[in-house]
């Protein structure tokens, strides 16, 4: 009867795996799902405080969105070779949403970060709370350039990706023109202008200043460089023809 008693064995192996996978698949459809409804707070959350401070779109929700979208794009790279982010997926895509919130262009940075901490703190772990304060505090262009990269311990590359996922969505030079256009009341040859000066100083250097950290990210950055300087181009020539 040894083989009856192998058979059972094998049998109880097989029944405790599957109740393995199930409990996995379960707890990544409960993640994914509490995941999504955060996300619909948020951007619900983002369009609010947009309004509240006069944010334009070049900042706001449509902002919002793309920065998720690079965010999730380098976080899918990232995790293959470091898989110790996976944890902090949610962390990730929360700061992407909502880093602008606090932007000092629109609004005082304590006070943003005061608004969006009260609006996570029921929502996430303390944890994540905290790290999201951490990395939207200081992932911008320009503390960045006074600063250098803070030291972040365990969320060091999850505060790269939503920084990366910011400066990808930079290189939008539509996005720049609708910005200048909305904070400095300008027509449309001065905020080419003004957006033109902007990329030649800073965005078309992200590289040269080595900015990137991720391979997606400098993939990624390379062929947005390029589609910004044929943007460039064609409002140049556009402008030409008005003018």
């Amino acid at each position: 009867m040894v083989w009856r008693h192998v058979f059972d064995r094998r049998l109880e192996q097989n029944e405790t795996i599957k109740i393995y996978y199930i409990n996995i698949k379960v707890s990544i459809y409960i993640i994914q799902s509490d995941t999504m409804r955060i996300l619909s707070n948020l951007f619900h959350f983002v369009s609010l405080t947009s309004k509240k401070y006069n944010i334009d779109e070049s900042h706001g929700l449509s902002h919002s969105m793309n920065a998720l979208y690079y965010a999730s794009q380098i976080y899918k790279y990232e995790s293959v070779v470091n898989p110790h982010i996976i944890p902090q997926e949610r962390l990730i895509y929360v700061s992407a949403v909502v880093h602008d919130m606090c932007d000092k262009k629109y609004v005082n940075q304590v006070e943003g970060v005061q608004e969006i901490q009260g609006f996570l703190q029921d929502k996430l772990t303390q944890f994540e709370v905290e790290s999201t304060k951490k990395i939207i505090s200081t992932m911008s262009y320009s503390t960045v350039k006074k600063n250098g990269f803070p030291e972040l311990g365990e969320i060091q590359d999850a505060y790269h990706i939503v920084r990366e996922a910011d400066l990808l969505t930079a290189y939008d030079f539509d996005r720049s023109m609708i910005y200048h256009i909305n904070a400095n009341n300008a027509n449309l040859e001065d905020a080419f202008t003004n957006a033109e000066e902007l990329f030649v100083k800073r965005v078309l250097r992200h590289n040269k200043d080595k900015l990137f950290k991720t391979k997606y990210g400098i993939l990624e950055s390379h062929k947005l460089h390029i589609s910004a300087i044929n943007r460039m181009d064609y409002w140049k020539d556009m402008i030409n023809k008005i003018l």
